[in-house]
């Protein structure tokens, strides 16, 4: 009873510190109604270079002028972790009010601001805006290398006009574009004081487009015939990959193990003191239990628990959640999807650690707690070190390190907590169909490609090739600006991923015990997750002659996340692999005769 009760009263802090953060991940648009006249508040987001999508700064941060007091926007836990920093832009746009060349400050642009303007412009920066909830892009300036081979004669320029188009329908904001003016520049080539006027120039147009598709448009970028078309090319590869590899599977391996059990029965019957070879010899070992049975349980839990994500993720994304530019609806989902999953990590860890006949359940749940906590953490503080140093708006402000530390401490590590509790009373035994004898028979001599390494390559290698076409598109979003909203093919990838990841560790995991290698419990986990590290590899590829993101904090950024992404793909890949041979394996044992 008082179990229950402790149980209760965690679910009820669970939902008192939750419930402010699910209602940020909104499944639709707000709906803003206006009238002629009304003030419709233009956000200045951030700016900065456009090939490194990380490396982010406040707007005001750039020697901008501003044509009143500035007002920052209140923002939800997934937007400040998406790096967005909102505050009022000095361009006044009131709903259906057109303006023509309407100045919107003034400033005297000192040395060191033109320099700072020509550093931006040099790079590429870029900023961005959001006009009720819609977002707008432009360029800062330009470089003029007309003619000019030497960098030194490059002239570089500053816009200093906007062109806003703004499409309506009856009460509703429908679209907005920007343009800037290349003939409205300020010079910025040399290093002397200057004065500028930031001018800007209002057009209201009407439009038939309701109000539930203005974010179409930004999905139509990936939803164009050319690029469907790779993407089903993707899905058709997969496919092929899957047929060929469960037709592998269902004409040789399994007739080679109706041959095995044909010839285990003869001989059954025939002598009964014949010498056992292949995987039924080794069948008083295949079930001892492995080595650091605590840091495996723990690997499962962490596994299971990301793979649930997973699923809930690609749950919210088909009904249509992570609508373009839906800011931080991802990064909110996934701290609290996370949060309210981690008693499933725990009740597995624990299940499965009590199971392999462990006795220090609390230190397995400590384990389990901090596996991928851990880098996760580390590799965020020394991220976020690296962002407070460049100032960007990557670094977390101290109160959104709280509010994350505060969820981690009253949801996380109790519900992490209470699975362990409920793993251990679940008194669950391990179902091994033979038994295990007392000491372990010696593994023969193996050849080089049957060790762990060698068999980890192939076992990765073809689960990499049914993603590879699509990770490029992914990467694209997450480290550049490509919209991705194609969630239906993405989720048939991933299943396909799931399948050829089991089927492939089954296999080898066959082929191990025919070679009579009785230990197949970590192989199997290091063989499923082993696409993590083709998966990273691929970021080497990606960053090197798929993109141009250059700097230390860029690099440091994609390496940093991208090894814990992976890290997580491993842990998820490996469950998944695992169980898959555990469920092999003991279907195959249970079918012959154990002595």
């Amino acid at each position: 009873m008082e179990e229950k009760k402790r149980i209760m009263a965690c679910l009820a802090v669970a939902v008192v510190v939750l419930s402010g953060v699910v209602g940020q991940v909104r499944s639709g648009p707000f709906d803003h109604r206006f009238k002629a006249g009304e003030d419709v508040p233009l956000y200045a987001n951030k700016v900065g270079p456009f090939h490194n999508p990380s490396e982010t700064y406040r707007y005001f941060d750039l020697p901008f002028c501003s044509s009143g007091p500035k007002k920052e926007k209140k923002e939800a836990l997934g937007e400040v972790l998406n790096g967005d920093r909102l505050v009022t832009a000095p361009y006044k746009l009131d709903f259906l009010n057109e303006k023509e060349s309407e100045i919107a400050c003034k400033r005297k642009l000192k040395k060191e601001e033109i320099a700072q303007f020509r550093n931006a412009v040099s790079k590429d920066y870029y900023f961005q805006m959001y006009y009720d909830d819609l977002p707008i892009w432009g360029f800062l300036g330009k470089v003029d290398k007309e003619g000019k081979t030497d960098p030194s004669e490059y002239k570089y320029y500053l816009f200093k006009h906007l062109h806003f188009n703004i499409f309506y329908n009856k009460d509703r904001v429908i679209e907005i574009t920007v343009q800037s003016d290349p003939n409205a520049v300020v010079d910025l080539t040399e290093d002397k004081e200057v004065n500028v006027e930031f001018t800007y120039t209002v057009k209201w147009k009407e439009t038939d487009i309701p109000f539930e598709k203005r974010m179409e448009k930004y999905s139509h970028s990936s939803s164009l015939p050319h690029h469907l078309e790779i993407h089903w090319f993707s899905i058709i590869n997969s496919c092929v990959t899957v047929l060929l590899l469960t037709g592998f599977l269902a004409t040789i391996l399994m007739r080679v193990l109706k041959n095995d059990f044909v010839k285990y029965a003869h001989d059954e019957e025939s002598a009964d003191d014949q010498e056992e070879t292949g995987w039924k010899y080794i069948h008083g070992d295949v079930f001892r239990f492995p080595k650091f049975k605590s840091l495996l349980a723990a690997a499962l839990g962490s596994g299971t628990q990301l793979f649930t994500l997973t699923i809930f993720i690609f749950l919210l994304a088909l009904v249509g959640v992570f609508y373009p530019y839906n800011r931080g609806a991802l990064f909110t989902a996934l701290v609290v999807i996370y949060a309210l999953t981690s008693g499933i990590a725990g009740y597995t860890a624990a299940t499965f650690y009590c199971q392999l006949e462990g006795s220090n359940w609390v230190r397995n749940l400590l384990l389990t707690g901090s596996l991928f906590c851990g880098p996760l953490f580390l590799t965020f503080c020394f991220l976020n070190t690296v962002a407070i140093a460049y100032s960007a708006t990557a670094a977390l402000p101290f109160g959104t390190i709280v509010v994350i530390f505060l969820i981690w401490t009253l949801v996380t590590a109790p519900l992490l907590v209470l699975g362990g509790i409920a793993g251990k009373n679940s008194k669950a035994e391990f179902q091994a169909p033979c038994r295990t004898t007392k000491y372990p028979r010696e593994i023969p001599q193996l050849p080089w490609y049957r060790t762990t390494l060698p068999q980890m390559a192939m076992a990765g290698f073809l689960p990499f090739s049914a993603i590879y076409i699509e990770l490029y598109y992914i990467f694209a979003s997450v480290w550049g600006h490509r919209i991705y909203t194609i969630y239906s093919i993405l989720f048939i990838v991933f299943i396909i991923l799931l399948i050829v990841t089991a089927f492939i560790t089954v296999a080898l995991t066959y082929f191990q015990l025919a070679a009579e290698d009785h230990e197949w419990w970590w192989r199997s986990f290091l063989c499923g997750g082993s696409t993590g590290l083709f998966i990273y590899g691929y970021c080497l590829y990606y960053y090197y002659a798929r993109s141009d993101m250059s700097g230390f904090m860029q690099t440091s950024f994609f390496f940093g996340y991208m090894a814990c992404i992976c890290y997580g793909f491993f842990l998820m890949l490996g469950a998944i692999g695992f169980r898959a041979s555990l469920f092999f394996v003991r279907h195959i044992y249970r079918s012959i005769k154990c002595e």
